[in-house]
């Protein structure tokens, strides 16, 4: 597999983000970063910047190609410069991919793992690396195409992947219905979405029923459930108090964080949101 360059972040403050993305240095909105810079103005130079507008949405100024790819903790990942400045590259997920590699790999059996809101599939590819047998859920079917771009990037487009377009809830619901259960899911809502049919989810209102449906599917030999989230107000408390609901009576180890990308020496990290864990055996 040919190298590529890698994604790191280099700075934030001032409410944006240095980011090296492979070839491309980017500058984008970061809300959170209400500090100064740590490195200099004259080192924040940038091959291009995403502009918020007042309107929603927003603008990439400079020249960037439709798609490049980086290296990023062991994968190839496919870059795109998205139109709501995301980059389809989440460094801030890098320590569940690697907690969700871990039990897929300890398991003597290949597991079962649903990975709702799975976007361009960072965990779909570390739980297959890990030898299960993934369900990978997104609303959107053209995100759904970039996950398994970037699955046969990295040499798992044979895997055992179920690529599935639909509303989380609905497909839940469905599963349900089917009687079908699994040992790991794993999910990471937004605040705000919508579905492939126009069906809304805003988590403070849809998560707690969402998360009822998963608690159901968890089979009897569950081994863990990962939830993270971005919206303000779920903070590592909150979501470890939703995922010990869901893990019931189930024994095992809970654990909560703040998700924190890491800067280059000299630049300042970033925190990107919380997760809460549980696993069955730790």
């Amino acid at each position: 597999m040919t190298a590529h360059k890698p994604y790191q972040l280099l700075d934030s403050g001032n409410r944006r983000r240095l980011e090296l993305c492979g070839e491309h240095r980017l500058t984008r909105p970061a809300p959170q970063a209400l500090w100064r810079p740590g490195l200099g103005e004259e080192e924040w130079r940038s091959d291009a910047e995403y502009i918020r507008s007042s309107s929603g949405g927003g603008d990439w100024r400079g020249k960037l190609p439709d798609e490049w790819r980086v290296a990023y903790e062991g994968f190839e990942l496919l870059a795109r410069p998205t139109g709501f400045g995301h980059l389809g590259i989440f460094g801030e997920q890098a320590g569940s991919w690697s907690w969700i590699e871990e039990i897929c790999r300890r398991s003597t059996e290949p597991l079962e793992v649903l990975n709702l809101f799975a976007y361009t599939g960072g965990a779909t590819m570390a739980a297959a690396r890990g030898g299960a047998r993934v369900c990978h859920v997104d609303a959107s079917a053209g995100v759904v195409t970039w996950a398994r771009g970037n699955a046969a990037a990295n040499g798992l487009d044979e895997a055992p992947i179920r690529w599935i377009c639909e509303e989380a809830t609905k497909f839940c619901a469905r599963e349900l219905r089917r009687e079908r259960s699994y040992d790991l899911i794993v999910l990471d809502p937004p605040s705000f979405g919508r579905g492939p049919k126009g069906e809304v989810f805003k988590i403070e209102q849809h998560l707690p029923p969402l998360l009822e449906a998963c608690a159901e599917l968890l089979g009897p030999k569950a081994r863990g459930v990962l939830l993270s989230a971005h919206s303000p107000g779920f903070s590592p408390k909150v979501l470890v108090a939703l995922v010990d609901e869901m893990r019931g009576e189930r024994a095992g180890a809970l654990h909560a964080e703040e998700m924190v990308l890491d800067a280059a020496p000299g630049g300042r990290s970033l925190p990107s949101g919380a997760r809460a864990c549980w696993r069955a055996d730790s």
